[in-house]
């Protein structure tokens, strides 16, 4: 394992955004059609926050109430936008950290995804689990 290598090597760069101002259903729906949990909050190509599934989990209740998806997704288009669900200001890193800066940042447990920018452009993520694949490779 060399100890200085780069976060690029891991991070995933097909990253699925949404802009700040989409309806919160279209988290919603990327997570549901990509199967990602983190979704970074965009203005332009700036990254300004982060939504993770968990968030919108936690603001909605259609899955408590056996309610259809529909009246979920208008519910929450209604009441909630994105910057009152995001994380603003997200930790991230530049492009040209380490992987053992991603891994002390993801090891703290206070989220599981970390955006990777170059300057202020985001260029990528990188995840709990690209860590976990890094190390498995390692091994």
């Amino acid at each position: 394992m060399k100890r200085n290598e780069p976060v690029s090597k891991i991070m995933s760069t097909n990253v699925a955004t949404v802009h700040h101002g989409d309806p919160v259903s279209k988290v919603r729906q990327i997570v549901k059609e990509r199967g990602v949990h983190h979704i970074p909050v965009v203005n332009g190509d700036q990254l300004i926050g982060i939504v993770s599934f968990s968030d919108i989990l936690r603001v909605s209740f259609g899955d408590t109430f056996n309610t259809d998806e529909r009246t979920v997704d208008a519910t929450l288009d209604h009441t909630l936008t994105l910057e009152d669900i995001m994380a603003k200001s997200p930790i991230f890193l530049q492009e040209s950290a380490t992987i053992r800066e991603a891994a002390e940042i993801l090891s703290q447990g206070n989220f599981h995804a970390v955006p990777i920018v170059h300057g202020t452009k985001l260029v990528g993520i990188v995840t709990t689990t690209d860590l976990i694949k890094y190390l498995l490779d390692q091994f």
